[in-house]
């Protein structure tokens, strides 16, 4: 979306029912038809009288209200309009977008929109919601319809299924793939936002996992290529959730006693991607995260994902019993899982790539195409964190980082390939208070 272009909202004239008027005020999100691909952006009304004022995405905004009749007005120093005509309804507002040709300024372009209300936050503060799934996403998508609204300070409670799409019960619910659960419509969040998803609890909700004896390419010695045809069986995997281990199910031999203890971790994470971007698959990552398969996506952790559509728009999934770093058998522990998680919401504040904080770390996750340009964006990443967070000058951070930066490397398995950039958060000094 455009931020400078002014708009004019207007629905139809039919009379509206006295106790819908008020209906108005509040947040909308609005979709345009742009040729095929969609638009959204936020709308936020305040109704006094017949009069309308509010931002469309943090523009100011004037109009008036007559019946259904709604006329929005937003202007920026190129006075241009855009115009909306339509009806309102149940559903919200839909009708014909009129708008400038951009290619040709004595043009004009029809679009269809639609308009829906974000619903008013519960004014008994943050809320705790229990969230069953009904069905899941093989991408991460801003077209997908939000699963459930909430708000900054909010709970959810919820459960994912395993990346080959099968429950608690081993059955198949969705396809395989890494499928997720939502997305999360998280109230107030805009582009240039930071969300902070808290996970509170992480927990495998059946006793057995699968993963493959495989080695991916990226790991495998010239040497053992030849013997490496042979590999790829799926390995069955005993869960103990009481004792917090596993155990490859028939092993025998050398690996007969051998077992590795419980790590839950979701390897889905993500926001969805921005305007014109197509909806990103569940095995492929992005700015706003995607199948990072980052171990330290786990209970006590904080996770940050730039905001770059209006409502963030959060899935997860993907769970993993235990991984290595690396995820070097393809799988991890694949198994399904008991969520629950708060979000928070930090406003203005926009980052280029995941961060995830513990109680005693800061890492940024830089994703690429190469190992070296993920650990270049992810050196970056960190270097501005303690710049944005910390106060240091570039100098200072090239010494900080020099003396005490930790490298691991999450993601070897998908396109794409994931370095973390770490920091123990007890070497740095106070953080800075955030500015207003």
């Amino acid at each position: 979306m455009n931020r400078f272009m002014p708009i004019v909202l207007v629905a139809g004239a039919t009379a509206l029912p006295a106790a819908a008027q008020d209906h108005i005020s509040g947040q909308w999100i609005v979709t345009v038809d742009r040729l095929g691909t969609p638009e959204y952006s936020t709308l936020n009304l305040r109704r006094d009288g017949d009069a309308l004022r509010g931002d469309w995405d943090g523009e100011s905004v004037t109009g008036t209200i007559k019946g259904r009749g709604v006329v929005l007005t937003i202007r920026d120093r190129r006075t241009a309009v855009y115009r909306f005509t339509g009806t309102s309804g149940r559903d919200g507002i839909s009708g014909v977008a009129d708008y400038p040709d951009n290619n040709h300024p004595e043009l004009r372009l029809r679009f269809g929109f639609s308009a829906r209300r974000v619903p008013d936050r519960p004014p008994t503060g943050p809320q705790v919601h229990v969230f069953t799934p009904a069905d899941y996403s093989n991408s991460f998508s801003a077209e997908r319809r939000p699963v459930l609204t909430i708000w900054p300070g909010d709970t959810v409670r919820t459960t994912t299924v395993d990346s080959g799409g099968m429950d608690a019960q081993g059955v198949t619910r969705a396809l395989f793939g890494n499928p997720q659960t939502g997305p999360f419509f998280i109230a107030g969040a805009a582009p240039g936002d930071t969300v902070v998803v808290h996970i509170l609890k992480l927990q495998p909700n059946r006793d057995w996992a699968e993963s493959l004896d495989s080695i991916v390419g990226r790991a495998l010695g010239t040497a053992l290529v030849p013997k490496a045809g042979a590999l790829g069986k799926t390995v069955r995997w005993r869960l103990d959730r009481e004792g917090g281990f596993a155990t490859p199910a028939e092993a025998s031999g050398r690996l007969k006693d051998f077992r590795v203890p419980l790590r839950p971790m979701l390897g889905g994470l993500s926001l969805a991607p921005g305007f014109a971007t197509p909806p990103m698959s569940t095995g492929d990552t992005g700015r706003a995260g995607g199948d990072m398969d980052f171990p330290e996506v786990i209970a006590g952790n904080a996770v940050l994902l730039p905001v770059q559509q209006p409502g963030g728009l959060l899935y997860l999934g993907d769970g993993h019993a235990a991984q290595g770093d690396g995820e070097t058998s393809q799988y991890g522990l694949e198994t399904s899982m008991d969520v629950e998680f708060r979000v928070e919401l930090i406003k203005g504040r926009a980052i280029g790539m995941p961060r995830v904080e513990s109680p005693t770390e800061l890492m940024v996750l830089g994703q690429a195409g190469s190992l070296d340009e993920a650990l270049k964006s992810a050196t970056t990443g960190l270097i501005l964190w303690l710049q944005q967070d910390y106060g240091l000058t570039l100098s200072e951070a090239a010494q900080v980082i020099g003396a005490a930066m930790r490298y691991s490397v999450p993601n070897l398995a998908g396109r794409s390939v994931g370095v973390a950039a770490r920091i123990g958060k007890a070497l740095l000094p106070p953080r800075e208070p955030p500015r207003p």
